[in-house]
């Protein structure tokens, strides 16, 4: 009997990945079980991973459902954490030029951060044909997609279980500290979550309508993060100018 052989891009794809996965696991889990906690029926819990797929823009609206925030904030909030995906999919999008429609399709539907990554920097490693670099993405994005949409499932049945003496709303907080401390690793990202931390909290303490202090938050800690980049940037350009003259 003939063995069935991978496509070696797909194999490739597969053990990049792996490393990958056993970061993702976890997430899946809080964000299956703090849907439930938030008052999401276990369908609507699947339903919400399974359409948004995102896993930052989904603990923030999980979170905004739990604080029962308006739909349109909650959408809102979802659209502006995965504009990334603008520049993600500009950046990657020629190498996919000569795919049919729906290939393309499932590509952008399992379009995340690690699969951008690990693609492009497979793609630069060395020249591959169109099926090859379709190969290797979509074994990223699919291995993915499962293993995260397998998580959420088992932390929506272990959520709908957990009592709620051991307070599991602490858990999208915590997981979004987890993710942002190690990205704080400059001026400008200090700047910028310190300002927009600063505003979302103000605008969550004096009330503000619609928890629209937490989208003001996003916006005025971007703008911060951009201005205290620009002048660092300009001191250091300045200062090689300087050396110069």
């Amino acid at each position: 009997m003939s063995r069935v052989r991978i496509p070696p891009e797909i194999g490739r794809g597969l053990r990049d990945a792996a490393p990958v996965l056993l970061g993702v696991a976890p997430f899946g889990l809080v964000a299956g079980a703090a849907a439930v906690d938030a008052g999401l029926t276990p369908l609507q819990a699947v339903g919400l991973s399974v359409v948004v797929f995102a896993g930052a823009s989904q603990l923030a609206a999980i979170d905004l459902f739990g604080s029962n925030a308006e739909l349109l904030v909650i959408v809102f909030t979802g659209v502006v954490i995965n504009l990334r995906m603008l520049m993600y999919s500009a950046s990657i999008a020629p190498r996919f030029r000569v795919l049919r429609s729906w290939w393309k399709s499932l590509c952008a539907y399992v379009l995340t951060d690690q699969a951008y990554a690990l693609s492009i920097a497979r793609y630069a490693d060395e020249e591959l044909d169109p099926t090859e670099r379709r190969n290797y993405y979509l074994a990223v994005g699919v291995s993915l997609w499962i293993v995260w949409q397998s998580c959420t499932i088992l932390g929506i049945v272990a959520g709908a279980r957990i009592p709620d003496a051991w307070g599991l709303e602490f858990a999208v907080p915590l997981v979004f500290l987890s993710l942002l401390v190690p990205a704080v690793s400059s001026l400008p990202t200090v700047v910028a979550a310190v300002v927009g931390g600063t505003v979302a909290v103000v605008g969550t303490v004096v009330s503000v309508p619609f928890d629209l202090g937490i989208i003001a938050g996003g916006v005025a800690g971007v703008a911060a993060g951009v201005a205290a980049d620009a002048v660092v940037g300009g001191s250091g350009s300045t200062s090689e100018h300087g050396g110069e003259h």
